[in-house]
C-alpha cells in the first residue's frame, strides 16, 4: 500500500521538506536515496518505446533523468510556484540552457546590465560563438527592454538581486512589458531564494545556481531551471520556432504539441530531451542528494542571513573608515521601492562597501579577516569576502565592470549565519588593520 502524500502547502518551510517525496515505497526510507546508477531497466519493449516516444515520462538514463534529481526538481518547482524544473551541473549551465532553449544562430536576447561577471562574459563573448547576440540595457529604464527588442528577440534576462550592484530588478514592470509583445522574462533568482517569487510577479522562467543559498553548505555545484508554465508559447509561434516548428532531432516533434498531454511544460520538456540529452550537463545524483539536505533548511537560514546582513550593513554605514555601503536595507527612493516590491521575505545577505583609503586598504582588509573566508562563492552558511574587480569580474573591461556595479575599490561580503557579535568583531579588527 503506497504511503499517503504529505498535505499540500504554499509555505516554503514545508515545501522544502515534503514536496515530491514522502518515503521509499519499498523500504520506507524517509530520506531520499542516492540513485547512483547510469541506467534503468525497462519493464518490456512497449514500456521502453513509450518512454522514448514521450507517451509517458520515466527513467531512461541518468544524463536525462534520475530519481534523486527528480525529487530535487519537484521540490524546487514547488518552491518557486512553477510547473516543472530541470536540474543541471552548475548555475552557469542553467543560465546557458535557459537562453539556448529558445535561441538559434541569428537570434538575440535582451539582458540587464546588472549581472554576475560570469554571466556577463557568457553573454558578451561565448554566446557570440553560437551566433546569438545579447543586447545589454540599463534596468533603471524598463522601456529600454522594449526599445532593444525586434522580431528575432527570443527572451529578456535579468537577476532579481544582481551581484554585486544589488539594485533590485523591476520584475513586475518588465515582465508586463514583455508579455504585451510576447517576450518572456527569465529571472536569475539565486540571491533571493525564498525572499522573492518572480513567477508570481510575471516572469516566465526562473533559474538558480543551487551551489549558493539553496545548498548553503559549499560542497556541491549545481543549477536549476524552472518553467513557470504561465507563458503561452504557441500564441507567439513565430517568435519561438524552437518550440513551435518540427524538431528534426526528435522525429519532427513540435514541443508545444508534444507537451500538451503532460501539462504546460513545453519549454522544460524540450530542454530536457534536446539540450540536456545532446550537451550533457546533468546534476549528479550525489550532488542532488547534498543539495536536498541544504534545501531542507533554506528558509531558516535565509532568516538568519537577512537578520545578520541588516546588522552588518548598519555597522558598516556608521564606520568612519568606510565611504559607502551597498545593501537594499539602506536604499532610498526608487531603489527602495523596487526592493520592497520584490523582496517580500528580506533584503538578502550580499552587500558591498568602499573604503575611504582606496584599493590598497581593501586588500589589507581582506587579508586581515579571520572569520570570513576569502573565496569566490556566495550564499554559503559561512561569511565570505572577495574583491570582485580582481577576481569574479576580472574578465570584464573597466567599462563593463562599472556597468555591472564593480568599482576598483569595491569589496563584496556574503554574510553567513554565525553569531552576529562574532561577524562584527571580525569586520572591526580587519577595518582597524586596513586603516592603520
Amino acid at each position: 500500500m503506497p504511503f499517503p502524500p504529505a498535505p499540500a502547502s504554499t509555505h516554503p518551510e514545508t515545501i522544502a521538506l515534503h514536496a515530491g517525496w514522502r518515503a521509499d515505497p519499498t523500504t520506507g526510507s524517509v530520506a531520499v536515496p542516492i540513485h547512483q546508477t547510469t541506467s534503468f531497466q525497462f519493464q518490456d519493449t512497449g514500456h521502453a518505446e513509450r518512454l522514448f516516444g514521450l507517451q509517458e515520462l520515466g527513467m531512461i538514463y541518468t544524463r536525462i533523468m534520475n530519481p534523486t534529481v527528480d525529487v530535487l526538481e519537484q521540490r524546487l518547482a514547488a518552491l518557486e510556484g512553477g510547473a516543472a524544473a530541470l536540474a543541471v551541473g552548475s548555475g552557469q549551465a542553467a543560465t546557458a540552457f535557459s537562453v539556448m532553449n529558445l535561441c538559434s544562430a541569428g537570434d538575440n536576447i535582451v539582458s540587464s546590465t546588472d549581472l554576475y561577471g560570469g554571466t556577463w562574459n557568457l553573454f558578451a563573448n561565448t554566446m557570440k560563438q553560437f551566433g546569438i547576440e545579447v543586447r545589454f540595457v540599463d534596468p533603471a529604464d524598463p522601456q529600454g527592454f522594449v526599445r532593444a527588442t525586434d522580431d528575432r528577440t527570443r527572451c529578456w534576462y535579468a537577476e532579481t538581486l544582481p551581484n554585486p550592484k544589488l539594485q533590485v530588478f523591476p520584475i513586475a514592470e518588465v515582465a508586463a512589458l514583455g508579455r504585451a509583445i510576447g517576450v518572456p522574462l527569465i529571472m536569475d533568482n539565486t540571491a533571493a531564494v525564498v525572499l522573492c517569487k518572480p513567477l508570481a510577479l510575471g516572469a516566465a522562467i526562473v533559474m538558480h545556481s543551487t551551489t549558493k543559498w539553496i545548498g548553503g553548505h559549499g560542497t556541491s555545484i549545481g543549477g536549476v531551471v524552472i518553467d513557470g508554465g504561465n507563458f503561452d508559447w504557441a500564441a507567439h509561434a513565430a517568435r519561438f520556432p524552437t518550440l513551435n516548428t518540427p524538431d528534426p532531432s526528435y522525429h519532427g516533434a513540435v514541443w508545444t504539441v508534444a507537451a500538451a498531454p503532460l501539462g504546460p511544460i513545453a519549454y522544460i520538456l524540450r530542454m530536457r530531451t534536446c539540450l540536456l540529452r545532446d550537451l550533457g550537463a546533468p546534476m549528479s545524483p550525489f550532488n542532488a542528494f547534498q543539495t536536498l539536505q541544504g534545501l531542507e533548511t533554506v528558509s531558516l537560514r535565509m532568516e538568519r542571513h537577512c537578520a545578520n546582513a541588516i546588522r552588518v550593513a548598519a555597522y558598516l554605514a556608521s564606520h568612519p573608515a568606510i565611504a559607502s555601503v551597498t545593501h537594499p536595507s539602506l536604499f532610498q527612493g526608487e531603489a527602495k521601492r523596487r526592493a520592497e516590491a520584490a523582496l517580500t521575505g528580506g533584503y538578502g545577505s550580499l552587500m558591498g562597501f568602499e573604503l575611504k583609503a582606496g584599493v590598497e586598504a581593501g586588500r589589507r582588509f581582506i587579508e586581515a579577516l579571520r572569520l570570513f573566508y576569502h573565496v569566490a562563492n556566495i550564499g554559503d552558511a559561512r561569511s565570505l569576502a572577495i574583491h570582485p574587480a580582481t577576481t569574479t569580474h576580472s574578465q570584464l573591461s573597466a567599462q563593463e565592470q562599472l556597468a555591472s556595479g564593480v568599482s576598483p575599490g569595491y569589496v563584496r561580503l556574503s554574510i553567513g549565519i554565525e553569531h552576529i557579535d562574532d561577524i562584527i568583531a571580525d569586520l572591526a579588527q580587519a577595518l582597524d588593520k586596513a586603516s592603520a
